[in-house]
């Protein structure tokens, strides 16, 4: 059995990736990343305090919270807020995000401070989470390096970037970046998380309808490791240039108009695709 991806994709190439930085002004950092028809926000802040179990440690801590629109998929569903408790799948992606980067930040140079990073998924079409936890590091890259310039930290504690990517075998064929069609009628599927260097940060993986044997799980490992190296490689071209400060208080970087500065929209997919 095979099957025929979107836009004529082949198996080891990524949807089209799009990058819009600081789409407001008030988060240290904010990130619009759009992978295929997936669309997600990230910002990033600060907070001058630490969770009741760290307070007297003089480290620091980071959270995350995931949570999807109503109107993100093609049904509405419940607005969170509007529940008596949190979504159990958001929690579990919050958790995700959150413990993917602390393995790439040292806290132990923060203080008793608070990262702070909320994904919220504008529209899903499958990946939802591996695109959060790129777009996290990207926009927490971002803001470490503004803070860093504005004398709020005092040295680079981001220690390298990580990007994370969905693989499957569909229609008994090994494909990375699934959509949510292809995701639905997978056979398996996994969510990789990998550094810059090639590190593993963490995988997520599950059989539906089949089993899979070790060389194919090393297939889709491998798709993941290059899928991920050029998504870091291509991405962090895209962070804009943070400008050296002297100041005690956080900047935000502000056009002459006094609108927050964009980074433009970045079309990666071309790039992409064609290496893969």
């Amino acid at each position: 059995m095979s099957f025929n991806r979107s836009n004529g994709r082949g198996l080891s190439d990524l949807r089209p990736v799009k990058l819009n930085y600081d789409v407001y002004g008030y988060a240290d950092a904010s990130l619009l990343l759009e992978l295929g028809n997936t669309k997600v926000m990230v910002s990033v802040s600060l907070q001058q305090s630490v969770p009741q179990f760290l307070k007297g440690q003089r480290v620091g801590w980071l959270s995350a919270e995931y949570a999807m629109l109503p109107c993100a998929t093609q049904q509405r569903t419940q607005r969170e807020s509007s529940g008596a408790q949190r979504n159990a799948r958001s929690v579990e992606i919050s958790r995700l995000i959150g413990r993917c980067l602390r393995t790439v930040v040292d806290l132990n140079q923060i203080g008793e401070r608070s990262i702070i990073v909320d994904c919220d998924v504008l529209q899903a079409d499958g990946g939802t989470r591996v695109a959060c936890i790129t777009a996290s590091s990207l926009a927490l890259e971002l803001a470490i390096h503004r803070w860093v310039s504005a004398n709020i930290f005092e040295e680079d504690v981001f220690k390298e970037s990580i990007a994370a990517i969905s693989v499957g075998v569909v229609g008994e064929k090994e494909a990375v970046d699934l959509d949510f069609n292809e995701d639905s009628s997978a056979d398996a599927d996994f969510n990789f998380v990998m550094t810059g260097s090639g590190n593993l940060v963490e995988i997520q993986g599950t059989c539906e309808k089949k089993t899979i044997n070790a060389s194919q799980f090393d297939v889709l490992k491998n798709m993941a490791t290059t899928a991920i190296q050029q998504l870091i490689v291509e991405c962090k071209k895209t962070i804009p240039p943070v400008k050296f400060v002297q100041s005690t208080v956080a900047q935000k970087p502000y056009s002459n108009n006094g609108y927050a500065q964009k980074g433009g929209m970045f079309s990666l997919g071309s790039r992409i695709s064609k290496t893969s």
